[in-house]
């Protein structure tokens, strides 16, 4: 079987694509351009090509059905460690995608402890400004009240000095 592809691969390499248009052998162009014999040999060789891709698919099946023991175990053992190979690349690549899921959930907790943290100062900083704010206006609110009290008794002390100086008429008779 082996003789057989290298026979069809040494003729293709004996028997390379001719151009129709232009024959190797003989007479140059001719004025009807009919060249059967290049045809033939093109068309031989098409035919040669898809014999071999037809073996190629489908003699690789009669190993495991219709070969020695020998073939069969080598096919099995071939299938065994591509099965192997294949489960070596899938845990690989999930232990890249658990990396990777691991990477993210690490990051998307530093992003979330950047993030409360940034809300804790925030509210600390809001109770700073709102404690600040608070005793301001309790301090304005009793400096008013002080004012107040100090422009009543400012008051009542010049109504006092007023009324001494000058008495209510309580009778009305004078005016």
């Amino acid at each position: 079987m082996k003789c057989k592809l290298d026979l069809l691969t040494c003729f293709l390499k004996l028997f390379p694509k001719l151009n129709p248009l232009h024959p190797p052998l003989g007479p140059k162009r001719t004025v009807s351009l009919e060249t059967p014999a290049v045809h033939h040999h093109n068309h031989q060789r098409a035919l040669i090509m898809q014999r071999r891709e037809h073996h190629r698919c489908h003699q690789v099946w009669r190993k495991p059905f219709y070969g020695t023991s020998i073939e069969r175990e080598e096919y099995r053992k071939e299938i065994r460690e591509q099965l192997k190979r294949q489960m070596e690349e899938k845990s690989a690549e999930l232990k890249l995608q658990r990396l990777s899921e691991a990477k993210e959930s690490q990051y998307l907790r530093e992003v979330d402890h950047l993030a409360l943290f940034r809300d804790r100062e925030k509210k600390i900083q809001h109770s700073k400004a709102m404690t600040a704010y608070r005793d301001e206006n309790k301090r304005l609110m009793e400096q008013s009240w002080r004012d107040r009290a100090l422009t009543r008794s400012q008051e009542a002390l010049k109504e006092r000095e007023l009324l001494r100086l000058n008495p209510i008429n309580w009778s009305g008779t004078l005016k």
